[in-house]
């Protein structure tokens, strides 16, 4: 055994010696020089951390060129996260100086050319977040070691500016917003520009995001400066169309941060707000998230991106033209409302206690406010059509459950793929619903797939942290892997270097097939009309949500 053990050492030694890898890389801005991995019998991953793709933006500015660098960048460490309120919003964490990106590039027994890239934004209400995700132990979430290696492609995830300092907005040209969104296109164009000296190929790009940065990527597509430079797109839970992804009246919020902050409300509110305190102008951006039926939190998610006549020049709905030509992938998490439920409504996660019918009324009533009591009514009789004379404690429950996955979530997207589909050119479009059940032990046993729980599966944490997971979980991550590098290379999730367990069907006008992916998939994970009376029922009743009929 001793020389087994010797043998194998001897092998990683010889195969690291010979280690395919790009070493030092010349990029735009100068050198950089990451590190070199072993992943397996003659597998590599070079992964490059913090290369800056801009400079320090300056206050409510967008982002300008990197002014570069002498000698060789040492790209091996994270760089810290922007500027943001930490998680209780009574402190801050990261740093001013932030736009930087991270590069995980696989190798085989020779340097890699022309991998397709993907690039990953990730979510936190357009409040929170850093480009490596979550950390226990150095096991960082969005590290993308897993999906690079199994996908065969170049995953980069990349930092973006959030909360006061990312999307402000006093609704007019002296402050604009949006900040965060150009930090983003930003790192999408210097992907452009340098991913080649990765071994990346610019003309095969895909950005993909969860959350806001589901809704971030559905930006990215629709607006006009991206024009040739994103060739797919990958949106989970989130699009623009969410009712919480596009602040309406962003001039409200921005005085209330003026006044927390002391600074006046008339012409000269601007120029005050840009000599404050980052610190201090972070920590006044906070949010309630004391959520209850009639104050649900998804309508006080103010922070987010604005029609500004520039990055987005109308509203959302009117420009899926500009993405005709980008290959478009969307879905939810079947329970991705779940989450909120448990803080509006808390008595869903509580077995001894019932949820009372009013708070059905209740939140439906504050979800429908703008047109009034008759479509709560309305809204109250589709969804409780199935009841019966005495629900089940439980079928209350799921009904709120589904009340706010289908508001905040599903309807928004559906109605995405529907305008997508439409004004589509040479794009194709695919719908899905993530359903493999929540993990988390304190969740009543009927919870489904909560909001965030696909990206453990996405970024492959059942391979990297086998013991946390059961076989079941690989191959719900193996799935996923598969179909996000698929589409990333091909534009269609059942075509490239990985095996899929069912065809995956266009989403088309008539159609509307999906697949629902989960650990046990088969020919009959592939439906349609995903829930089309609520979309319908949504879509035609409320200005908030696109007309789909």
């Amino acid at each position: 055994m001793a020389v087994l053990g010797i043998l194998a050492a001897l092998g990683l030694f010889l195969g690291a010696a010979n280690a395919a890898t790009l070493g030092v890389v010349y990029t735009e801005g100068g050198m950089v020089e990451g590190k070199n991995n072993v992943v397996g019998l003659f597998r590599y991953m070079d992964v490059f951390k913090a290369i800056p793709f801009a400079a320090q933006p300056g206050r409510f500015q967008k982002p300008v060129p990197h002014p570069g660098w002498t000698g060789v960048l040492k790209a091996t460490d994270f760089a810290k996260r922007c500027l943001q309120l930490d998680l209780l919003q009574t402190g801050t964490r990261g740093s001013e100086d932030c736009l930087y990106l991270n590069i995980w590039v696989p190798q085989g027994r020779s340097v890699s050319t022309g991998l397709p890239v993907m690039i990953f934004f990730y979510g936190g209400a357009f409040l929170w977040g850093g480009s490596q995700g979550a950390n226990f132990l150095d096991n960082y979430l969005y590290s993308g070691e897993e999906i690079a290696d199994r996908g065969n492609v170049i995953v980069v995830t990349a930092n973006y500016r959030v909360g006061t300092l990312g999307f402000l907005s006093s609704g007019d040209s002296e402050l604009p917003g949006n900040y965060g969104l150009w930090d983003q296109h930003a790192a999408i164009a210097w992907v452009n520009r340098n991913i080649k000296a990765f071994g990346g190929d610019p003309d095969n790009v895909t950005i993909f995001g969860e959350s806001a940065g589901g809704a971030s990527v559905s930006f990215q597509m629709l607006s006009p400066h991206n024009k040739g430079l994103i060739h797919r797109a990958i949106s989970q839970s989130g699009v623009a169309l969410c009712p919480w992804a596009v602040n309406r009246n962003p001039r409200a919020y921005a005085e209330q941060v003026a006044q927390r902050v002391g600074c006046p409300t008339d012409q000269t509110m601007f120029s005050c707000l840009k000599m404050t305190d980052a610190v201090e102008l972070t920590l006044a951006g906070t949010i309630s998230l004391d959520g209850s039926p009639a104050n649900p939190i998804v309508k006080n998610l103010a922070l987010s991106p604005v029609i500004d006549g520039d990055f987005l020049p109308d509203d959302p709905s009117t420009l899926f033209s500009n993405a005709a030509d980008i290959d478009y992938l969307a879905g939810i998490n079947d329970m991705d409302g779940h989450i909120f439920t448990g803080v509006d409504v808390p008595s869903v996660n509580q077995p001894l206690h019932s949820t009372p019918v009013e708070d059905v009324k209740e939140l439906l009533t504050s979800l429908t406010s703008e047109k009034g009591r008759e479509a709560a009514a309305a809204a109250f009789d589709q969804y409780t059509a199935n009841w019966g004379s005495n629900p089940a404690k439980d079928d209350i429950k799921k009904t709120v459950v589904d009340i706010e996955t289908d508001y905040i979530f599903l309807v928004p997207t559906q109605t995405a793929l529907y305008l997508h589909a439409k004004h589509a050119n040479t794009a194709r479009t695919y719908s899905y619903l993530f359903t493999e059940p929540s993990r988390m032990p304190v969740y009543p046993s009927w919870v489904g797939a909560d909001h965030a729980d696909d990206l453990q599966y996405v970024f492959g944490k059942p391979f990297a942290t086998p013991l946390g997971y059961f076989p079941r979980h690989r191959k719900v991550s193996k799935y996923m892997i598969a179909y996000w590098t698929n589409f990333a290379k091909t534009g269609d999730p059942n075509t490239g270097e990985s095996d899929v367990p069912v065809a995956w069907p266009r989403f088309t006008e008539e159609g509307h097939q999906f697949v629902d992916i989960n650990h046990s998939m088969g020919k009959d994970s592939v439906k349609q009309k995903l829930r089309t009376r609520f979309v319908y029922f949504w879509t035609s009743t409320f200005a908030s949500f696109p007309n789909v009929n």
